[in-house]
């Protein structure tokens, strides 16, 4: 374990260094922060830190920058999450209270997170397989001929035609509409096969064939839908970054592209609380000069989606959290009230 002196020179050294870009030295860190001992001191400790793997010496210069282990530790020891002020609290509700569905909502948190943090934002939509049935509506487009309409507790609207193997009256579609409402309304996805699997049995047999062709097209929605959908916005953020990319910005923009790497790395939406990945934490071999916060979102108390974002590993920690958090929150309130 580090004395607290130890840390409190390690904190000084991430703070210094994300607020300067510069390696931070002994005399500079005595003369910017309270240390209460002598640069002599400071050297010493300096060296304990470089000899425990907390801090290391870039090769041209006489300062020292932080490891991922050195901000592994001050994101579990010494960070706190900062507050957002007042005025930044009041501009990410006034600007997210103006969305119209959820498609805006996402597009909307994507460019504020962006914005906010000046990073890359991720926002995942919600998931269906965590989400639940508000309503399922039936239209009748020709007599053989419906659309299924799914809308999620989230706010998210699926469609899909059906084609039936018979035409299919305004009453039996009334009928089917009300009884599979009766059914689902207000249950998780996860349960619906279930609870509809003997529903084309209460039927007249001349019905049995289209209320079934529509529970298979309503339960294909699910499967489909479990192919998670992203936004991403502020990739040109990274471009600030040019000298924190230790090789070339190529490969963390192609890790970027792919929405597969981008889901592991929000990781699962269960883990609703806030995540702290620092560069060689992330698998991907082109995401290890990075770090991404993440944390889950949701209407009540359950996360149905992650958001976060990805940046440098010389990331201003507590503003990220802070803000990262609170958009998290705010989502949460917009979908409970939608």
């Amino acid at each position: 374990m580090l004395s607290e002196r130890r840390l409190e020179v390690l904190r000084a050294i991430v703070q210094d260094y994300v607020g300067t870009e510069e390696p931070v030295g002994s005399k500079a860190l005595t003369e910017r922060h309270r240390l209460g001992v002598s640069p002599a001191t400071v050297r010493n400790d300096m060296a304990a830190l470089e000899e425990e793997g907390f801090i290391a010496q870039p090769h041209t210069s006489a300062g020292r920058i932080p490891t991922d282990k050195g901000y592994r530790l001050f994101v579990d020891k010494l960070a706190g999450v900062k507050p957002l002020s007042g005025a930044e609290r009041r501009a990410i509700q006034n600007f997210l209270d103006g969305a119209v569905d959820l498609d805006d909502v996402v597009g909307r948190t994507v460019r504020l997170l962006a914005q906010l943090t000046r990073q890359v934002a991720v926002v995942q939509y919600p998931s269906l397989t965590r989400s639940t049935v508000r309503h399922v509506e039936l239209l009748s487009l020709a007599p053989a001929r419906l659309m299924l309409v799914v809308i999620t507790d989230t706010g998210r609207v699926e469609q899909r035609h059906v084609d039936c193997p018979a035409p299919f009256g305004e009453t039996a579609l009334a009928d089917l509409r009300a009884r599979l409402n009766s059914r689902v309304a207000g249950r998780r996805f996860s349960d619906v096969p279930q609870l509809v699997q003997d529903l084309p049995e209460s039927f007249e047999t001349d019905d049995r064939g289209t209320v079934s062709t529509v529970l298979a097209t309503l339960l294909e929605t699910l499967v489909e839908e479990t192919e998670e959908r992203l936004m991403i916005g502020g990739t040109a953020n990274l471009t600030r970054f040019g000298h924190d990319f230790p090789l070339v910005i190529r490969p963390v923009l192609e890790a970027l592209e792919e929405q597969v790497v981008l889901l592991k790395l929000l990781g699962e939406a269960k883990d609703s609380g806030m995540t702290v990945r620092i560069g060689h934490e992330n698998a991907h071999e082109g995401l290890n000069s990075t770090s991404v916060v993440s944390v889950g979102y949701g209407s009540g108390g359950e996360a149905v989606a992650k958001l976060g974002v990805v940046g440098p590993t010389r990331m201003d920690y507590p503003g990220t959290m802070g803000a990262v958090r609170a958009v998290a929150r705010y989502v949460g309130q917009i979908l409970a009230e939608s």
